[in-house]
C-alpha cells in the first residue's frame, strides 16, 4: 500500500488531541456533577445513562473520522501500466543578458521582468522541450533543450547580466547559437525566441536569418523597453549607484530598436510583440501561435498507474456513522414504555 497524499497523516495527532480533550471534559463533567448533588441523588440522576453505549458511540465517531481521514491521504494497492505520449515543439529562449537590460523603464528592471515571464511560460508548458541562450557580445546555450523543466528553472535562475563576460549585443550570435543548437534535426518544429532590447551592435543579421530560414526556425521577437530610451543603472564595488557611460563620458540611453526585430519576426515567419509592464507578451505567443504548430512525438513512456482504494474507506466511514446515529446511550428499563 502507498499513500498519495501522505501529508494529511498529520490529522491523527488532532484526532488525538481531541480524544484526550473528551477524557479531560468527561473527567470535569463528573468532578462538577458531584459537587452539585449528593452521591446517592446523583447516582438517580444519572442511573438511565449508559456509559458503555455512550463510549461506544465516542468510539464510532473517532474510528469514522479516522477511516475519512485515511482515504484524504489517498490509500493506493494495485496498478496498470499505461504509456503516457508527449507531444510538442523545441523551444529555445534567447534571454539578452547585456547591460542595457539593467534599464528601469519595465519594473522591476528589463533583465528581472523577463527572468518572471519566461517563468511564468515554463508553469504553462505542456510537453513542449524548452532550452535557453545567454547572450550579449556573443551567445552561449545555457540549458540544452530538456524536458526537465524544474532544471531549466535552476539554469535561468543562475542566468546574470555578467553570464556572457564580451559586452554588446549581438542577436546575429544569438541565432547562429540557436542554429548549432538545432543542428541536424528536422525542418520544422523550431521555435527561437528573442528577448532583447533589439540594439544589435555585430551586423550580420540578415544572413544569420536566412539560414534560421532554411533550417524551419521561427523566429518570435519580445522587445523590452521603450522608443525614448532609458538610463542604465550600474552600482560599483563600494555598492554607489550611478547610470553608465560611455568611454567619453556621456551617459549611455538604451532605446528599444523594434525595426530590426520586426524584419527578424517578418523573415522568418513569426511575430514582433513588445513587452509592457502590464502585459510581456511572452504567453501571449505562446498561446496564439507556438500551441497552434504542428507538433511531432518528443517522448513515449511508460507509467505504473496506482489504483485508487480511497472509496472503501469512506464507505464505511459513511456507515459507522450512520450505526452511531441508532444508538442510544440510555439504558433500557424493561416495562417502562
Amino acid at each position: 500500500m502507498r499513500f498519495a497524499a501522505a501529508n494529511f497523516s498529520f490529522g491523527f495527532i488532532i484526532i488525538l488531541a481531541l480524544v484526550l480533550f473528551y477524557y479531560w471534559a468527561a473527567k470535569a463533567r463528573k468532578a462538577a456533577l458531584e459537587r452539585f448533588a449528593q452521591k446517592e441523588m446523583l447516582s438517580e440522576l444519572l442511573s438511565r445513562l449508559d456509559y458503555k453505549k455512550r463510549f461506544l458511540k465516542l468510539s464510532l465517531m473517532v474510528l469514522a473520522i479516522s477511516l475519512m481521514l485515511f482515504a484524504l491521504m489517498r490509500p493506493q494497492w494495485g496498478f496498470h501500466w499505461e504509456e503516457v505520449k508527449r507531444r510538442g515543439v523545441d523551444i529555445l529562449i534567447a534571454l539578452d543578458t547585456s547591460k542595457s537590460m539593467l534599464a528601469e523603464d519595465v519594473k522591476p528592471s528589463r533583465f528581472e521582468r523577463s527572468k518572471l515571464a519566461i517563468k511564468d511560460l515554463t508553469r504553462n508548458l505542456k510537453g513542449d522541450r524548452i532550452g535557453l541562450i545567454a547572450f550579449s557580445g556573443n551567445a552561449f546555450l545555457q540549458c540544452p533543450l530538456t524536458l526537465d523543466y524544474g532544471g531549466f528553472s535552476l539554469s535561468l535562475d543562475n542566468t546574470g547580466i555578467d553570464s556572457i563576460p564580451k559586452g554588446g549585443t549581438s542577436i546575429t550570435s544569438a541565432i547562429k547559437e540557436a542554429l548549432r543548437s538545432y543542428e541536424g534535426g528536422q525542418k520544422k518544429y523550431k521555435v527561437l525566441i528573442i528577448i532583447t532590447d533589439g540594439e544589435d551592435h555585430e551586423g550580420a543579421l540578415e544572413q544569420a536569418c536566412e539560414e534560421a530560414k532554411k533550417e524551419g526556425i521561427r523566429i518570435f521577437c519580445i522587445g523590452i523597453g521603450t522608443k525614448d530610451g532609458e538610463l542604465i543603472p550600474v552600482t560599483d564595488e563600494a555598492g554607489r549607484k550611478s547610470f553608465l557611460k560611455d568611454r567619453q563620458g556621456n551617459v549611455v540611453k538604451s532605446r528599444l530598436d523594434e525595426t530590426s526585430l520586426q524584419k527578424i519576426a517578418l523573415n522568418t515567419g513569426g511575430v514582433y510583440i513588445r513587452a509592457t509592464n502590464a502585459e510581456f507578451g511572452l504567453e501571449l505567443v505562446y498561446r496564439e501561435r507556438i500551441a497552434r504548430m504542428e507538433k511531432r512525438e518528443l517522448e513515449a513512456k511508460m507509467n505504473r498507474h496506482y489504483e485508487e482504494r480511497f472509496q472503501l474507506f469512506l464507505w464505511l466511514a459513511l456507515f459507522l456513522l450512520l450505526l452511531e446515529c441508532f444508538i442510544s446511550d440510555k439504558k433500557t428499563i424493561k416495562g417502562v414504555s
